[in-house]
């Protein structure tokens, strides 16, 4: 301890006293400089890891809040096509014109029903959330289907592919109203009954018509694929394909304008 204690003194006296000093201080400071970056790399590593991690949450929020944003701007754009629509039609009631005036809750399809002949989706709101059997439920490009069955915190759908479950709907080009039957199968829905003289043909959109007050109106629901005319037969056979993504889509929108009333179904075959 001694002997450092006076080389320590010794080198504070020449640093001090003689500018050679400066020298040895530089080289010594350089020979220290890696150590001292390695030393510090835990540190700025950790700092590093932790400002990442904040930036992925934050993206993360960001992106599901854009995302939520995005549905409902879309829903409003499907309401303002068939409006439009309406208001040539009407042009004498421009006045009384339908508005975006529905509550809407964005919501996520967390599971389906494995049984191959039902149509049916799990989502993750439930009457905690305000969620009531009928509601109507769009994605980003149409009615998907409503609610069914709600639970504490899900709530099961029954989608417009459903054999069980029927829409009523209009020909948004000349407002001619229709029934669209599910068929069992995502990519095909049929119109019930529809005189064999109506007006209506290939690529014609089909909207929610409003009737019934179980789907709030104007709502993309299907687009006419085929249309066969058979001169012995009343009604025509139309095929039409669903607009909604009913097998693909996640995100989704619960819509409601009024006290829903419950499923809209069609019997089964042999129900009365």
């Amino acid at each position: 301890m001694l002997v450092f204690s006076v080389a320590s003194l010794a080198l504070l006296f020449a640093d001090y006293r003689f500018r050679q000093m400066d020298a040895v201080r530089s080289i010594l400071s350089t020979a220290l400089a890696p150590i001292q970056i390695v030393v510090d790399v835990p540190s700025q590593l950790w700092h590093w890891v932790d400002r990442m991690s904040a930036d992925y949450e934050q993206l993360h929020t960001e992106n599901e809040e854009l995302k939520s944003q995005a549905l409902i701007l879309q829903r409003e754009l499907q309401k303002m096509e068939a409006l439009a629509a309406e208001n040539i039609r009407l042009r004498g009631l421009l006045n009384g014109a339908a508005q975006l005036d529905e509550t809407v809750m964005v919501a996520e399809v967390i599971g389906i029903d494995p049984d191959p002949f039902t149509h049916e989706l799990i989502i993750n709101k439930g009457f905690r959330e305000g969620v009531v059997a009928g509601q109507a439920l769009v994605d980003a490009r149409g009615i998907m289907g409503q609610v069914t069955t709600v639970n504490r915190y899900t709530s099961r759908v029954l989608l417009i592919s459903d054999a069980r479950h029927a829409i009523p709907v209009q020909v948004n080009r000349n407002g001619v109203r229709a029934i669209a039957a599910g068929k069992g199968s995502f990519d095909e829905l049929e119109l019930l009954h529809l005189p064999d003289t109506a007006d209506i043909q290939s690529g014609d959109l089909l909207i929610s018509s409003g009737l019934g007050g179980r789907f709030p109106f104007g709502y993309p629901v299907a687009v006419v694929e085929t249309v066969r005319h058979d001169p012995g037969q009343p009604f025509a056979e139309v095929t039409v394909k669903p607009s909604a993504r009913l097998a693909r889509s996640r995100q989704v929108i619960l819509v409601s304008s009024q006290q829903p009333t419950g499923a809209a179904t069609i019997p089964a075959q042999g129900e009365e």
